[in-house]
């Protein structure tokens, strides 16, 4: 049985909550903007019967709230991952988090080993598509402090996704992300916080990730995000797709055995 570590740390003024477990290569996990470290449960525990496997709540999300002042959220990572002793690991995000990921791999090269890009792309990865129908709604709610009402249509947006209604989707998953975004959008209402960008755009330095790069997607996605993994494996070297089906922006949460064997195969290359 594998024992995990659990602890707070004071990180640029926010106090993060993270978790470890497992002895091998580490291996970093970060979480999407509508969840919390917990999209990863089926994750963690599996990989970590052969990876020392790392995963926290980033400011603003889970049991880490959101501080005062400028941040830059792949140096949380790395004041984080530098804390915990790692010197080098896997880096795996979902949709913010993959944006966190590839920042860190390009200000941090020498600490990236490989990049699992899920459902996410370049931060400031450009391509004009309307907004989901959804949106303008939830914007509105958001406003009006009507919190429940701004999750449930995130999730309609976000988890059930192109073409399927709430009813086709496993209730489990959606009541999970719902609770995630939830306390996320209640640290949202706080305003606290200005998170910065970096100088030269993400997308602009696809070209210097000289790494192993696996993207992931899932079919249901938003077009942005088909188009964000298409620029992606089109302009860094080597990078590979795998698509996950039926299946939107949490292909991890909807279909974890075929999702674990599609990362298993890409890490056993690695090792």
């Amino acid at each position: 049985m594998t024992t995990t570590q659990t602890g707070f740390v004071e990180i640029n003024g926010a106090n993060f909550y993270y978790e470890v477990a497992g002895e091998g290569h580490p291996f970093v996990m970060l979480h999407a903007g509508i969840a919390d470290s917990r999209m990863w449960d089926n994750q963690f525990a599996f990989f970590a019967q052969h990876y020392k496997v790392i995963r926290f709540d980033q400011r603003g999300y889970g049991k880490t709230e959101p501080a005062a002042g400028e941040f830059r959220r792949y140096e949380d990572s790395h004041a984080l991952l530098k804390h915990l002793g790692i010197e080098r690991a896997y880096l795996m995000g979902c949709s913010m988090g993959g944006g966190v990921c590839m920042n860190f791999a390009l200000e941090h090269p020498e600490m990236a080993a490989a990049l699992i890009m899920v459902c996410s792309g370049p931060p400031s990865f450009k391509f004009e598509t309307p907004p989901p129908r959804q949106w303008d709604e939830a914007v509105a709610a958001f406003d009006n402090n009507q919190l429940e009402k701004v999750s449930e249509l995130e999730v309609q947006i976000w988890v059930d996704g192109k073409s399927r209604t709430p009813e086709q989707v496993d209730p489990a998953v959606r009541q999970k992300v719902f609770d995630m975004n939830l306390i996320a959008l209640q640290y949202e209402k706080r305003e606290l916080g200005k998170e910065l960008p970096l100088q030269l755009p993400t997308a602009e330095r696809l070209a210097e990730l000289k790494l192993p790069t696996l993207v992931i997607v899932g079919d249901l996605d938003t077009d942005y995000i088909q188009a964000a993994a298409d620029h992606m494996v089109a302009h860094i070297a080597g990078a590979r797709k795998v698509i996950i089906s039926p299946a939107a922006h949490l292909p991890n949460m909807e279909h974890p055995i075929a999702f674990n064997q599609h990362l298993s195969d890409f890490l056993k290359g690695l090792d």
